[in-house]
């Protein structure tokens, strides 16, 4: 996956769907279905730019061969979430996703709380980005939108970021324009020092919307509100739902 930044305000939305709960519901009976496979085949037919999973170490959802069946079986990018782990870096070299996403990971956590600590991480990633280029692999961090951890990320050498909207999600009213507008700076300050951005964690059909309408960012990455959505309405129309919304902010 190699995007080409001419100006971001004229580059077309991506829609990652990521596909972890479709996985949480299979491994509740522990079965083999729902299948991952046949959901991404499907989000990607409704017009899903990237499949996103996380594996992560107690391998809740998301299993090992399940990424290594995504490898092979989809024909659009895979994003693969992980923590700094070695089993699983050591796996992402096998595989060989399309990027990785390095995001920070509590055994205690529902889901991921915040964006990854740069500084207590600094050494090992600045290794990781020189193997990952190596690799033809791109190489993503999950941060919060805070300017010096951006410029922290642009130090290292990554090729993008993933803001975390998570703060941004929860938020309401006056607290969730200004989450916005930290989203908004952090996205620019992102751009202007080469990095691709995009965004995820919390998005969902009602705030999506206003996230989407800053030009800086060209990649939305969301699962839960999708697969939710699909219960009621099919995962087919739902990502198309999603894919719609956003493009529709950007015009």
């Amino acid at each position: 996956m190699e995007i080409k930044k001419i100006n971001n305000t004229f580059l077309p939305l991506r829609l990652g769907v990521n596909i972890d709960h479709i996985a949480t519901l299979r491994n509740a009976r522990k079965e083999g279905f729902p299948s991952v496979i046949q959901a991404a085949t499907v989000a990607i037919s409704a017009g899903a730019d990237m499949i996103v999973c996380h594996l992560r170490e107690d391998r809740r959802h998301i299993m090992d061969d399940d990424v290594k069946e995504l490898r092979s079986a989809i024909n659009k990018d895979l994003d693969l979430e992980m923590a700094l782990r070695d089993d699983v870096i050591d796996m992402s070299f096998k595989v060989k996703p399309d990027k990785v996403t390095i995001v920070p990971e509590k055994r205690e956590e529902v889901t991921t709380e915040g964006g990854l600590d740069i500084n207590k991480n600094k050494s090992k990633l600045k290794d990781l980005v020189m193997e990952y280029k190596k690799a033809r692999i791109e190489i993503f961090l999950f941060v919060e939108p805070d300017i010096e951890i951006i410029e922290s990320c642009a130090q290292l050498g990554v090729d993008g970021i993933e803001i975390h909207t998570g703060s941004y999600s929860r938020a309401r009213g006056k607290d969730a324009i200004h989450e916005y507008k930290r989203v908004l700076i952090a996205a620019k300050k992102a751009d202007e020092l080469g990095l691709d951005v995009a965004a995820g964690h919390g998005l969902d059909y009602q705030n999506a919307p206003l996230i989407a309408t800053i030009p800086y960012i060209f990649e939305f990455n969301i699962g839960f509100s999708i697969i939710a959505n699909s219960i009621f309405y099919g995962l087919d129309d739902s990502v198309k739902r999603m894919k719609d919304i956003i493009n529709a902010s950007r015009r």
